[in-house]
């Protein structure tokens, strides 16, 4: 291990569960209109595209805030930024709750889309600064997979209350859960362990107006700064177009279009539509582990696990939704579920290309960077999907072939950028030690035929 490297330990473990704790609540929050997409039409009266509006401008926040989070991050440190984000994701959360009219619910998912941009951030900045590298990308796949039981919450937890109690109490009532986790994120919460805390960054300094341009002047430079090092990485790159071509498949189905898709379009009650997407949650916790112990061994397998998660999702969609019929069986949307589960474990390995690219003082920009990927995609896939329904008349086979042409966009990007990408990481690589050189033929004796010295005699001439 580097000696420079964040010992980890017990204290590690308790100071990054409180981020990820937040991360879990965020998610909850993020998630809780996917099984409430039906319930949400019905109380706003809106149609398909108004319904993916919700979903979209929640998400179009969350992606156009992943680099001013991580500028953020970078500047300002963990704690100001995550506690400042579940506020946010509280009051937004609340917000939806109590909304009487459409226009104060889509404000309320913004506001939480705001909230909820600096959480993963944050916690794939806690992995970096308190565990050594060796164990970072175990740690952002077990921060992926703490997300997806928050995930899983939503949908075992949130929808029978929901259907019982109605939804004011269902919504209000999930809000307590980001007061709660505000509690230890205020008192215990730290940004490094003692003697590993980053340099800090240069500050303008000086009096007045002018000392304040100055500031001014160099908070700017640092901003484009971060920005143009981050983004003139290969693997920065390569880690977006990672995470754009594999999160958004299973996104889109657990955000908003899984619930539609199975109840309308094959004909599923509520209940089994809910047990499908549980186990796209549960298949993902469990790969998660799996993806990440991976990736930790063997750095070669990043490319092949990514592209091969792809091709999947890719044959499992185009099998269900070309299936003769009006409705795929059981078996075929059991193993689509199944497979979906791998999409976020693989879109944790975009983090992978970018972090070993990237410097400490810049992995929160760099990491907002990868994570824009995968909400660009489900953003135009969202948008896509509800536009196409209302132009069909909710032909569901036509909508959901909008995933075929992002991964194809993402597959080529891919394709494209590995190569430079790794090219960049070999260089980086500290060089083996250089082979001892063989040690030299001894000379011939210059008496060759005299008699050999006494060993002891030997000994006191070295």
């Amino acid at each position: 291990m580097n000696a420079l490297d964040p010992p980890g330990g017990r204290k590690a473990v308790a100071v990054w569960g409180i981020g990820v704790a937040v991360y879990f609540v965020a998610v909850i929050f993020r998630t809780s209109l996917g099984v409430a997409g039906l319930d949400a039409a019905d109380r706003f009266h809106v149609n398909a595209s108004a319904l993916a509006t919700f979903s979209l401008l929640q998400l179009l926040v969350y992606a156009g805030m992943q680099i001013p989070v991580g500028l953020m991050v970078d500047r300002l440190g963990t704690k100001k930024v995550l506690t400042l984000g579940a506020v946010l994701f509280t009051v937004g959360q609340l917000g939806f709750a109590l909304s009487p009219t459409y226009d104060m619910a889509l404000a309320a998912r913004a506001l939480l889309g705001c909230g909820d941009a600096m959480t993963f951030i944050s916690v794939l900045r806690l992995g970096t600064r308190w565990f050594p590298a060796r164990r970072g990308p175990l740690m952002a796949q077990l921060a992926g997979l703490v997300g997806m039981a928050g995930n899983l919450v939503s949908t075992l937890v949130l929808a029978p209350v929901l259907h019982g109690a109605g939804w004011v109490a269902a919504f209000a009532g999930s809000a307590v859960a980001g007061l709660v986790v505000l509690v230890p994120l205020a008192l215990f919460l730290r940004d490094h362990p003692e003697g590993h805390g980053q340099p800090p960054s240069t500050r303008a300094t000086g009096a007045g107006a002018s000392g304040a341009g100055r500031a001014s002047g160099a908070s700017r430079g640092f901003v484009r700064r971060q920005i143009r090092a981050s983004w003139s990485e290969p693997g920065t790159r390569l880690g977006l177009w990672v995470h754009f071509t594999t999160q958004f498949p299973a996104m889109v189905f657990l955000l908003l279009w899984g619930m539609p898709f199975l109840v309308e379009a094959q004909g599923l009650s509520r209940t089994t539509a809910g047990g499908l997407l549980t186990l796209v949650v549960a298949s993902n916790m469990a790969l998660g582990l799996v993806y990440g112990q991976t990736v930790g061994r063997r750095q070669s397998a990043r490319i092949p696990l990514a592209l091969g998660t792809v091709g999947l999702t890719a044959l499992l969609w185009a099998s269900v939704l070309a299936y003769p019929g009006d409705r795929a069986p059981m078996w075929l949307l059991v193993t689509l579920c199944l497979v979906l589960g791998s999409c976020g474990p693989a879109s944790m390995i975009g983090f992978d290309f970018a972090r070993p690219a990237n410097p400490a003082e810049r992995q929160g920009t760099a990491s907002g960077i990868t994570n824009m990927g995968g909400f660009i995609a489900s953003m135009t896939t969202l948008l896509a999907v509800g536009v196409l329904l209302d132009a069909t008349g909710d032909d569901y086979r036509i909508a959901f072939s909008t995933v075929f042409v992002l991964e194809a966009l993402g597959t080529a990007q891919i394709l494209r950028l590995r190569g430079p990408a790794l090219g960049r990481e070999r260089e980086r690589r500290p060089s083996a030690p250089a082979p001892a050189a063989p040690e030299a033929a001894p000379e011939p004796e210059p008496f060759p035929h005299a008699c050999p010295l006494p060993e002891s005699a030997g000994r006191e001439a070295q």
